[in-house]
């Protein structure tokens, strides 16, 4: 962190901090109404600015419940620019639907996902459209107070624990770390394969779970590569692939770590979070995977990226059969039937 960094964020934190404490203050008196629902809504989301894995463990949770009972997914849908209540299509772009909701849609077609920036106004349009749902889940909704959801899931990053960080604008918390407090689920993502004994108890020390909250530890397992554009034919990377490594998120880290070990020559081009891939994107993309040596060259990019980069029309044939993307999945280091039970148990009871 730089000193001028240090100098000119670290006094504005307070200011942003008091902001946040008033407007939870105000919903806390009843001062700004917060809407329940006689209906299971279940709230996954962060008090950090991005970057903890949130669209993997929402579809995880849709995945499980729409095993038994019709669900649905409501999103804010950051970087459409359509506006009001819209159903996400398979088909739609992401400028209709975002993102996030149409890597959803596509991953999940049993489940309905849906957009809307009014969250109330989105959850009663849902059940006014599709009556025999029995859940929705609220993607990124921990700071819509307007909201009262039923289950609360909290998720902090490992390699940036949310009781480590400091306020906007100085660090990347969205409000005080007492927050935490309305969570009923706390999940620490993105750890390693394994966790031991004295670590998952220092962590939990750490957190300090409060009565009513459980603690749970998940990480991330990559699968086989997915051809971006040609076919459903996966591809495996060797240590001799060379690997221009393409990234859009907010922390690439866990990705990087993985693509270079399994392979030697890796090239990671790092853009912003949910970056607009343009034309000249392309040609730097294309001209980097030109230079490398290898035989066996391919581009990797995340699912999240790949959903925004199958939208450019440019994209010559040649360099389309060489576009893989990474699907990603949670897996919980520990405890994960209890924490299925919580789920399906308040889901299955307020339906």
């Amino acid at each position: 962190m730089t000193l001028l960094r240090h100098t000119l964020l670290r006094p504005l934190s307070p200011l942003y901090g008091l902001v946040v404490w008033l407007r939870n203050l105000f919903y806390d008196l009843g001062i700004l109404k917060s809407h329940s629902f006689p209906f299971p809504i279940i709230c996954v989301g962060n008090i950090t600015v991005g970057g903890t894995g949130k669209t993997p463990h929402v579809e995880y949770i849709a995945a499980l419940l729409s095993q038994s009972a019709p669900t649905a997914i409501l999103s804010r849908g950051y970087l459409r620019r359509s506006s009001g209540f819209r159903i996400v299509q398979t088909g739609d772009r992401v400028d209709e639907a975002g993102d996030e909701p149409l890597q959803l849609a596509q991953r999940l077609p049993q489940v309905r996902v849906a957009v809307d920036r009014n969250r109330v106004h989105g959850i009663n349009e849902l059940r006014k459209l599709f009556p025999e749902l029995k859940a929705i889940i609220l993607d990124d909704g921990f700071q819509h107070r307007a909201v009262k959801a039923g289950l609360n899931i909290l998720l902090t990053d490992y390699n940036r624990i949310m009781t480590r960080d400091k306020l906007l604008p100085y660090g990347r918390l969205r409000e005080s770390i007492t927050g935490k407090k309305r969570a009923d689920i706390i999940v620490v993502t993105k750890m390693a394969a394994k966790i031991s004994g004295n670590e998952a108890a220092q962590l939990s020390r750490e957190i300090n779970p409060g009565a009513h909250q459980q603690l749970y530890f998940t990480t991330f397992d990559y699968g086989e590569l997915r051809p971006l554009f040609n076919g459903e034919k996966e591809k495996k990377i060797t240590k001799s692939t060379g690997v221009i490594l393409v990234t859009g998120i907010a922390d690439p880290t866990p990705l990087v770590e993985y693509i270079s070990s399994v392979a030697e020559n890796v090239i990671h081009l790092q853009f912003s979070d949910h970056h607009r891939f343009s034309k000249s994107d392309i040609i730097m993309i294309s001209s980097a995977l030109d230079r490398l040596e290898q035989n066996d060259k391919i581009v990797v990019t995340t699912e999240k990226d790949s959903v925004r980069l199958k939208e450019i029309a440019i994209i010559a044939d040649r360099f389309r059969e060489v576009i893989f993307f990474l699907p990603v999945k949670v897996r919980f280091l520990e405890n994960e039937e209890e924490f299925i039970k919580r789920v399906t148990e308040y889901a299955g009871k307020n339906t």
